[in-house]
């Protein structure tokens, strides 16, 4: 079968063994597993440890052919997306391009087999215009990753992000909204990350959709397509207790209408779990997604094995509606040139 995992995570090691040469925070450092602890201010706890898998793209590729089935890739940033926010405009903004190269460069590398989206600053909205228009027209990225909040702002309905959203949604792209570790940290801390892991992140990325939706910004702006992580949170599970609960926001329509005009993916290590993510969205708004490397394919695809889907509804599941709702196109191959023949 064709494949193509919507949620998947690479990481280029530049970023980081710049981030290793930063004296304030966020910065990083070495770590014993292959990767890179991580740390957004002293003091806190580091919830983002990656390992090796997260920067060896041709390992994963390899990891991916033994499954038995040819998989690409949507490449997102996950939580680390918060950072490009966390520090100084001008870093921030210079860390986003170097991201968005580094993304652009695997794309050249692997033509048809990775997709990649956008890093960018969103401590300023026309700076993070700037970045966006860069790397869809320069570097030809399909989409813009949309970190659960602006750096120690939990507002990512923020008045001035309206413009954002705007250019976002007049050029089509899909926003991937993802947890960033940054909001319930401190509440959720100890157990060695258990509990902000297993819980926190799930809250966070909730919490984010609701004010997209709570703020108007998916009333005004109809044609934004929000790519909601972790099978919509726990929002789908809490459908009724939106619409009763939020009526003081005074939208024209109830929550649960824009609740279902989002995507979901397929991360949850619970077949329940994806198959009530598929009933409530519909299938036409759900896509395989592994979180790989958090999350390993082999038993995200025997979880799908144990739902009941037609064949046409698995071809959706894997592969059709990835290509459609993330607007993915098969890459421009220059034709051959024509040599004349030599001159004897």
């Amino acid at each position: 079968m064709h494949i193509i995992d919507s949620h998947f995570h690479w990481w280029p090691r530049s970023i980081f063994d710049r981030l290793c040469k930063r004296k304030d925070y966020p910065r990083a450092s070495v770590n014993e597993k292959g990767g890179y602890s991580y740390f957004r201010r002293a003091g806190s706890g580091c919830h983002l440890n990656s390992w090796a898998e997260w920067f060896d793209l041709d390992k994963s590729f390899e990891y991916m052919d033994s499954l038995g089935h040819q998989v690409d890739v949507v490449c997102s940033i996950g939580p680390f997306s918060v950072s490009f926010s966390d520090m100084p405009l001008a870093e921030g903004r210079d860390f986003a391009l170097m991201w968005n190269e580094e993304m652009a460069g695997a794309q050249k590398k692997y033509p048809g087999r990775v997709w990649a989206s956008a890093a960018v600053p969103l401590q300023d909205t026309g700076a993070a215009i700037e970045v966006i228009d860069d790397a869809v027209n320069r570097l030809g990225l399909m989409g813009v990753n949309l970190p659960g909040s602006v750096g120690e702002d939990p507002r990512i309905d923020a008045e001035r992000l309206e413009p954002f959203y705007a250019h976002v949604e007049k050029l089509g792209l899909p926003l991937f909204l993802h947890p960033t570790d940054v909001i319930f940290q401190d509440m959720l801390d100890g157990y060695e990350g258990a509990l902000h892991l297993s819980l926190g992140r799930v809250i966070e990325v909730s919490v984010a959709a609701m004010r997209l939706i709570l703020s108007g910004v998916m009333e005004r702006h109809p044609k934004l397509k929000i790519v909601m992580s972790h099978t919509g949170g726990s929002l789908p599970y809490q459908a009724g207790r939106m619409d009763k609960n939020s009526k003081a926001a005074k939208l024209p329509r109830p929550v649960t209408d824009y609740m279902k005009r989002m995507y979901t993916d397929t991360v949850s290590p619970h077949s329940a779990g994806i198959e009530f993510a598929i009933d409530y969205y519909g299938i036409d708004h759900v896509m395989y997604g592994t979180d790989y490397p958090c999350w390993d394919p082999a038993p995200c695809l025997k979880l799908i094995d144990q739902i009941k889907l037609s064949d046409a509804d698995k071809q959706k599941l894997f592969y059709d509606n990835a290509r459609r709702i993330l607007n993915l196109r098969d890459p421009v191959v220059a034709p051959a040139s024509k040599r004349e023949p030599a001159l004897v």
